[in-house]
C-alpha cells in the first residue's frame, strides 16, 4: 500500500475511532490522520499477537485494524489526559 493509501486509511480510521472515543470536536484532519496512521501499527501489531493479520492493503479490512488500533490509542490518550 502506497503513500496514498496510508493517508486515506489513516484518515477514516482516525475520524471513525474520534467519533467512537468522542474526541471528535478536538481533532482536525490532521491529527484525525496521525492516529489513523499510528493506529494502524497498534492494530496491525495486536491483531499479530492474536494470530491474525494485520494490514493487509486497501480494503475493510485494514480500516478496521486501523480503527481498532485508533481507537486503543485514543483511549490511553483520554486515560493520560484525565490525570
Amino acid at each position: 500500500m502506497g503513500i496514498i493509501g496510508w493517508l486515506i486509511i489513516g484518515a477514516l480510521a482516525g475520524w471513525i475511532a474520534s467519533k467512537i472515543t468522542g474526541n471528535d470536536k478536538q481533532m482536525g484532519a490532521g491529527k484525525n490522520i496521525l492516529v489513523g496512521i499510528i493506529g494502524g501499527f497498534i492494530g496491525g501489531f495486536a491483531m499479530n499477537l492474536i494470530g491474525g493479520y494485520g494490514i493487509t492493503g486497501f480494503n475493510i479490512w485494514s480500516l478496521f485494524v486501523a480503527t481498532l488500533g485508533a481507537v486503543i490509542l485514543l483511549l490511553i490518550i483520554n486515560a493520560i489526559k484525565k490525570k
